[in-house]
C-alpha cells in the first residue's frame, strides 16, 4: 500500500535524481495547519518515527537520537522548538533527515527534524520568494529563508521557507553534536536492535 510519506519519498528521490534546477525546489511539510518547506539539496531522505535514544541535559526540543543504518544521527522536533504545543505522533508523523552546516559553512552533519506530515515537492521560482517580513525587535526571522508564494487551485497560499542552517544557533548545534558523539555507539546499536526485537 502506497502510504502518502511512501509517495513524498518517492517525488524526493526523482527529483535528486534530476539534479538540474534544484535550486528552486522545495520539500514541503506541516505543523498544524502552517505549511513550510525546506530546500530539497539540503533533504537527505524521509524515514517513519523510529527508536529515538533520548541523550540527557539536552533542550526539550531535542528528542534524542536515531541509529540509521550505523550512524548516530540527532533528531529534534520542530514544534517543540518553534513553540507549538506538542501532539501525539501519527502514522503520517515523519524524520526529515536534513544535511545542515555550520555558521562558517565548512563542516556538515545529518540531522532529523520530526514534523507533522510531509506534503509534497514543490517548484518555486526565485521571483515568487519574499523576503521574511520584520516583526520587530523581540521577533527573530533569522531562519526564515523567505516566504514563497504558491497557486493551489484557485487560490494563492505563502509557504515559509526554512533556512535549515539557521533554525538553530550555533551554540545549540555544538553542544548537540557534542551530546551526539559522545553517545557510547556499540552501546546505542545493541540498544537500538534490542529495541527493534
Amino acid at each position: 500500500m502506497t502510504t502518502p510519506q511512501t509517495a513524498i519519498a518517492s517525488s524526493l528521490t526523482d527529483a535528486l535524481e534530476d539534479s538540474k534546477d534544484n535550486d528552486n525546489k522545495f520539500l514541503t511539510f506541516c505543523l498544524g495547519q502552517e505549511e513550510y518547506g525546506v530546500e530539497i539539496l539540503r533533504v537527505r531522505e524521509i524515514i517513519g518515527i523510529i527508536g529515538i535514544t533520548p541523550v540527557p541535559q539536552l533542550p526539550e526540543y531535542v528528542k534524542g537520537v536515531i541509529n540509521l543504518r550505523g550512524k548516530i544521527i540527532p533528531v529534534i522536533e520542530l514544534r517543540t522548538k518553534f513553540a507549538m504545543p506538542s501532539v501525539e505522533y501519527t502514522e503520517a508523523t515523519c524524520v526529515i533527515v536534513v544535511e545542515v552546516a555550520d555558521d562558517k559553512g565548512a563542516e556538515q552533519f545529518h540531522m532529523g527534524v520530526i514534523v507533522d506530515s510531509v506534503s509534497e515537492v514543490l517548484d518555486i521560482a526565485k521571483d515568487d520568494i519574499e523576503p521574511a517580513p520584520k516583526f520587530g525587535d523581540g521577533l527573530s526571522t533569522e531562519y526564515i529563508l523567505g516566504m514563497g508564494k504558491v497557486s493551489d487551485g484557485d487560490r494563492e497560499k505563502v509557504i515559509l521557507l526554512l533556512d535549515i542552517d539557521r533554525v538553530l544557533t550555533q551554540s545549540e548545534i555544538e553542544s548537540i553534536r557534542s551530546a551526539s558523539s559522545s553517545c557510547d555507539t556499540d552501546k546505542f546499536k545493541a540498544e537500538s536492535t534490542q529495541a527493534a526485537a
